[in-house]
């Protein structure tokens, strides 16, 4: 596992340090931002799904030629989400990573530009994939969907990553429910968790994918998406700032809606494990290429960070 993480990380650290403007590009304040939100220690969890769903549909033994560049585009989408998840309008934290959060270090105004910029270049990065164009597409078209605001208004998919956003911040000092918890989670985390592992198995069939090759990713994504959501809920319950890189307790602290909050820490886990056992059974066409996969998934409700 520590292998799989270390390779996968090194991977999407490379395409990043390839993609991503230099610190002495003008102008400096914004690519200095960036940079300093991209390289500040993530654990490229969302690459490293993808690049193994990749993998695994393409039938190869190495990571597809080119998978390493989408991995990249999601983590900058991934941390853009997380800069402005940590501005005073939002969450207002002050550490991610265990380093100071973007606006704290370059000012609000420089941290919502760098997380706008880290959005455009993920999707510049989408458009050059060295892949058929309908798979560019169908990549483009999953990834966009996944981190917008409607998706659930006309499909059997939950609402993207900026609805879930959205609920989660209307729903502050509310009391949680079980539907208004699994509705935020499945949104705001669980849909970058999903469309990496689509968008791999997208990129690694090329044009000769299957609609049940692309369910079964799916339902491994929301699965383990979700079970890695509920964790972090645990954690933030369970462990200090320094433990979690970022600020412990918060949930809490705001009256969140979380499953602890709604089940309890040892019904959590016990969910948690039962989706991730789930997810399992997704990827049994598989065989053993779906191992590394399943290895990430436990990894997702093992973690202690």
């Amino acid at each position: 596992m520590q292998s799989l993480l270390h390779s996968g990380a090194q991977l999407t650290d490379a395409a990043l340090e390839r993609l991503l403007p230099s610190p002495d590009t003008l102008p400096h304040s914004i690519h200095r931002a960036m940079r300093h939100s991209t390289f500040a220690g993530g654990k490229r969890l969302r690459p490293i799904l993808c690049m193994e769903a990749a993998r695994m549909v393409s039938g190869e033994t190495e990571i597809p030629e080119g998978a390493a560049d989408l991995g990249a585009a999601l983590e900058m989408l991934h941390t853009y989400s997380l800069i402005h998840d940590d501005l005073p309008a939002l969450d207002n934290d002050d550490l991610r990573r265990g380093k100071p959060t973007c606006h704290v270090v370059f000012g609000e105004a420089i941290a919502i530009l760098a997380g706008d910029a880290l959005q455009t270049l993920a999707f510049q990065t989408l458009a050059s994939l060295p892949s058929p164009p309908s798979t560019t597409v169908a990549i483009l078209s999953e990834i966009s969907l996944a981190i917008g605001t409607g998706v659930g208004a006309n499909s059997s998919l939950p609402p993207g990553m900026i609805g879930g956003q959205v609920v989660d911040i209307e729903s502050e000092g509310k009391a949680p429910t079980a539907e208004l918890v699994e509705a935020i989670h499945r949104a705001k985390t669980g849909a970058l968790i999903t469309v990496s592992i689509v968008a791999g198995g997208l990129y690694g069939s090329q044009t000769k994918s299957s609609s049940d090759t692309i369910t079964r990713l799916r339902t491994f994504g929301e699965k383990a998406g979700l079970a890695f959501q509920i964790v972090d809920d645990v954690l933030d319950m369970t462990q200090n700032s320094a433990q979690l890189g970022k600020t412990a307790g918060k949930d809490t602290a705001s009256i969140k809606a979380t499953w602890p909050a709604v089940y309890g820490i040892e019904r959590s886990l016990h969910d948690a494990k039962e989706l991730i056992a789930d997810a399992f059974a997704a990827l049994v066409p598989f065989g053993p290429a779906a191992n590394p996969l399943k290895a990430l998934a436990n990894y997702l409700v093992e973690r202690k960070h």
